[in-house]
């Protein structure tokens, strides 16, 4: 089964667990204390609540998600700003894609694909994010699913993905949905000029 057509029929069937029908506490807790602007994109946006979460602040932002039916859902939000969604994979960015963000938001894509396409995952944020640009992730470093997704990750995992960008701080964030309190962390990167 293709990734697109998995992603697809879960959201067909409801499946959807981490859809929590709100944006991710520790970014909603972020965007209290520092503004998001420019050209954002959110890899596997869903139903799009952190996309609207965003926009709100005026940011021009980017849902993308593989499967249609999230973004069909997405769509039926009334807009809240200059949010807009689009169907693709993150892990297979084009040419018209180099650069072209100032930030990558991420918040449940890299916990939901396989292990084994992390570097892909990098790849495409590296393609994607300008110098100059930031990526803030808030990463779910130890889900109870031991097969996922959601796929946990360690703290050395991510020093070691992450690498090729310069780390500006990472934290544990105060708010979390329920059962994800103290599971979290959030990170801050900076792509070097």
């Amino acid at each position: 089964m293709t990734l697109m057509i998995e992603w697809e029929k879960r959201w067909q069937d409801g499946d959807t667990g981490w859809d929590h029908g709100a944006p991710s506490p520790p970014l909603v807790e972020f965007l209290e204390k520092e503004r998001v602007e420019g050209r954002v994109i959110v890899p596997g946006c869903g139903s799009g609540h952190d996309v609207r979460a965003l926009a709100k602040g005026g940011a021009e932002v980017v849902g993308l998600d593989l499967a249609p039916s999230a973004l069909v859902k997405a769509r039926r939000f009334a807009p809240v700003g200059r949010e807009r969604y689009e169907e693709g994979n993150w892990l297979a960015p084009g040419p018209e894609e180099k650069d072209r963000y100032d930030w990558v938001v991420e918040h449940t894509c890299f916990c939901a694909i396989d292990p084994s396409e992390r570097e892909a995952y990098i790849e495409a944020v590296d393609v994607a994010l300008r110098p100059g640009g930031r990526f803030l992730g808030v990463f779910f470093l130890n889900p109870q699913s031991l097969h996922g997704p959601p796929f946990g990750v360690t703290e050395a995992a991510l020093d070691g993905f992450f690498s090729r960008f310069e780390l500006l701080r990472k934290w544990s964030p105060t708010r979390a949905y329920p059962g994800r309190e103290g599971r979290e962390q959030v990170r801050l990167y900076y792509k070097s000029l």
